[in-house]
This record gives structure tokens, C-alpha cells and sequence, in this order.
């Protein structure tokens, strides 16, 4: 049995009887999303870093966040040891006179205080600025912590 090589295939004969295939009228969605997930994550990750204040690794609680008319008078204690009433440095001997200065022009020593101190903070330092507040006549004085997210 020989091939005849006069014979017509059957792969070649196809290409004559089909149309061009036409545009497509549909949008192609696949960039769009692509585009957005990656905007998705760049938002998810830049979100963190637009909190403003001194930047602390605050230990995590249970405890409930409490709300606010107005913006609380916040103390802070970082890694170094630099204490910061709002975001200004203030030198552990400026601390009960400015704190004062403050909370007069608020509305006196009732005024609650809300206290923030890295985990990784000198625990004398912290303790040593608590001292300080105790004795000056503060006593509504807050810790902050972050929300424990179930460990």
C-alpha cells in the first residue's frame, strides 16, 4: 500500500472554507483587576504607615478602646527612654510644669491622661514618669495598649 502523492489531504483543504474570526465586542476585565489588586495591596501597606504620633510597639490587651470628644492629652515613652507629651520631646524635668501648663489650659488635674510606652521601654523610665505624674496630683491616668488579636 503506497501513498498517492496526488491525493488530497484532509489538513490542508480546511483552511480554504473558514471565516476570519471577528473582534471581540466584550471588555477584558483581567488587566482592570489585576491593576486594582495591586493598588489593593499597595494601600493595605502604605495604610500603617500614615498614623501619626511617635512610633511605639505597644504591648496588646483586651481591654476595649474608649471614646473621645475631644482629642486626649497623650504622654509617651519610647524605646530610648524620651518622653513626649503629644509628639514634642519634653526632658523628664520639664515634664510636671508643661503637663500642668496643659491640662490648666484645659481644664484643670481632672483631665484624663492617656499614658503610651513601647514594650521594649525601660520599665524604671516608665515607672519613674508615673511617679512623677502621681505626685504632681494627676490621678486619671490611662495605659494604651493595642487590641489582642487572639493569640
Amino acid at each position: 500500500m503506497a501513498m498517492n502523492p496526488a491525493a488530497p489531504s484532509s489538513g490542508g483543504a480546511g483552511r480554504r472554507g473558514r471565516r476570519r474570526s471577528q473582534p471581540m465586542a466584550e471588555i477584558n476585565v483581567t488587566p482592570m483587576v489585576d491593576v486594582m489588586l495591586v493598588l489593593l495591596i499597595i494601600f493595605m501597606v502604605s495604610a500603617p504607615l500614615l498614623t501619626v504620633g511617635v512610633p511605639l510597639d505597644l504591648p496588646q490587651t483586651q481591654a476595649k478602646s474608649l471614646e473621645q470628644d475631644k482629642t486626649p492629652l497623650q504622654l509617651s515613652v519610647d524605646v530610648q527612654g524620651r518622653v513626649f507629651i503629644n509628639d514634642t520631646e519634653v526632658t523628664m524635668a520639664d515634664l510636671v510644669p508643661k503637663l500642668k501648663a496643659i491640662t490648666d489650659a484645659r481644664g484643670g488635674l481632672d483631665e484624663r491622661i492617656f499614658m503610651r510606652a513601647d514594650k521594649k521601654a525601660d520599665y524604671g523610665t516608665v515607672a519613674r514618669v508615673m511617679g512623677q505624674l502621681s505626685g504632681a496630683g494627676f490621678k486619671r491616668l490611662a495605659l494604651v495598649t493595642e487590641v489582642d488579636q487572639g493569640t
